[in-house]
């Protein structure tokens, strides 16, 4: 395994992080907690999670499953950076939800109690609160820290400017900040790249990728169609809207001699910004296969070749729009 600092920080993380969104809804307790013994064995310290994972209101499936793997001892919480979200609703309270110094509180010390641990290595925020100020968000995670209940914090889905609004409004704070962002970012969403991406750069936070498959387009699903695999009808739309492109790119795939799933990590792993993509196996095997990303090298032509049949959005602002 490959590992590296995660943004301006001294923490090291795998350069693939597992991502917990299917442990309950679609992954057995049972199942979760041989993936995660695999992840281990691997070499894969970074585990993502999120108090809403689990989807059902208030309960924290998902936290709940790896409190109990932790509670098996072994190293299991020692040799994990664990990061988890907040701001999805756990109540139909008023406060149960967003950034508020409430919320923050309230859900950190229920995730954990659901993770049964006295700390979270990277506490974040799962979407930008555009009704909590910076200077109270901080506050309240500086407390967190201060009482050792969080080490780092992070962002996911935030623009560009709200990165340099939380940045500078911890700097006049004197506290280190975001340390990094978790961004959709695929070969079929490359938005990111205009300003979110530089501004992590900028400031030094980590990125952190979701969907790096897009939700399976990218894992060579039209030869899964041709072998019998069923799609829903919204995801036949898409499928079949992007169908030129993704034809390009198994064939491409088939001419690198590498599974599409992996050509599509790999190419996250040579973005500059990027420390490690989140991926989501529902089984230990498919965990094992993504591994392979790690050792693909794409040379210019092939990032070039990529670029050809996903452009991205031309470049950073303000150049990729203007001059």
């Amino acid at each position: 395994m490959e590992y590296g600092q995660l943004g301006r920080t001294g923490l090291k993380v795998s350069k693939l992080c597992l991502g917990t969104m299917n442990f309950g809804p679609h992954t057995t307790e049972e199942d979760s907690f041989a993936i995660m013994d695999r992840a281990h064995e691997l070499g894969i310290n970074f585990f993502d999670t999120a108090n809403v994972y689990g989807w059902k209101m208030g309960e924290g499936v998902t936290e709940h499953i790896i409190g109990r793997w932790f509670a098996q001892g072994g190293g299991r919480r020692e040799k994990t950076v664990i990061a988890t979200k907040l701001y999805g609703s756990m109540g139909e309270w008023p406060n149960d939800t967003f950034l508020s110094a409430l919320n923050i509180r309230r859900a950190c010390d229920a995730s954990l109690k659901r993770m049964q641990t006295d700390y979270i290595d990277i506490y974040q925020a799962h979407h930008i609160d555009r009704n909590t100020p910076f200077e109270e968000f901080w506050e309240a995670m500086e407390v967190l820290r201060t009482q050792g209940k969080i080490l780092y914090v992070g962002s996911s889905n935030f623009a560009g400017w709200h990165i340099a609004k939380a940045q500078e409004a911890a700097r006049r704070r004197n506290f280190l900040g975001l340390v990094s962002e978790q961004s959709k970012y695929h070969l079929l969403q490359r938005s990111v790249e205009l300003e979110v991406l530089p501004a992590c750069e900028d400031y030094g936070l980590g990125v952190i990728p979701w969907s790096p498959l897009a939700g399976g387009l990218l894992g060579g699903v039209l030869r899964k169609i041709e072998k019998g695999r069923t799609a829903t009808p919204d995801q036949e739309a898409e499928i079949e809207r992007l169908r030129p492109q993704l034809e390009q790119y198994e064939a491409f795939c088939d001419e690198l001699g590498e599974d599409p799933a992996n050509v599509g990590l790999a190419w996250l792993l040579h973005q500059r910004a990027v420390t490690a993509p989140i991926i989501g196996p529902r089984t230990a095997e498919q965990l094992d296969g993504t591994t392979r990303a790690l050792e693909i090298k794409l040379d210019e032509k092939a990032l070039t070749r990529l670029d050809e049949i996903f452009p991205g959005p031309g470049g950073t602002a303000p150049e990729a729009y203007a001059w």
